[in-house]
């Protein structure tokens, strides 16, 4: 009998991963009810009824935030590992703690460099959202502002 390989392991993960997927859909298909009503071909905006058009126009700093967010929080990825494998006592009692002392220095390195990277971001105001000026109404109502004032001390 021949044993299957690391990457016929994975092969064998995969296949049956699309074969569950597939019947699941299936399944899903022949089972649920096909009656659809208007409602129901209704997009979905967060409970609200859709207005306009889809097309809408969105600010980049939506995206330019995101982006930001996606490259600070790939941090984590890297961080982990140096938890988990730099303080292996093993390691640091093999080495005298010059291993605990290096992965110290370069996770110290790493931060660094991610905080000039947010230093750069913030000073170029790329986290700065563009606030809309309040635009004061210039109605000249014809009742003076007194009887305003009065109304609103009695009330």
């Amino acid at each position: 009998m021949t044993e299957i390989s690391g990457f016929g392991t994975v092969l064998l993960f995969i296949v049956g991963a699309l074969v569950f997927v597939i019947i699941m859909l299936l399944v899903g298909k022949i089972l649920r009810p096909e009656n659809p009503t208007p409602e129901k071909q209704m997009t979905y905006e967060s409970g609200e009824e859709p207005t306009g058009s889809a097309w809408g126009k969105f600010n980049v700093r939506f995206y330019v935030i995101a982006l930001i967010f996606l490259l600070f929080e790939a941090e984590l990825i890297f961080l982990f590992p140096w938890a988990t494998v730099f303080g292996n006592e093993q390691l640091i009692s093999e080495t005298n703690g010059l291993w605990s002392q290096f992965s110290l220095i370069e996770t110290f390195i790493f931060i660094g460099i991610l905080a000039v990277g947010l230093i750069y971001v913030w000073s170029k105001g790329m986290l700065n959202w563009v606030r809309p000026r309040p635009q004061m109404p210039d109605f000249k109502s014809k009742i003076p502002l007194k009887v305003y004032k009065e109304f609103n001390e009695r009330n």
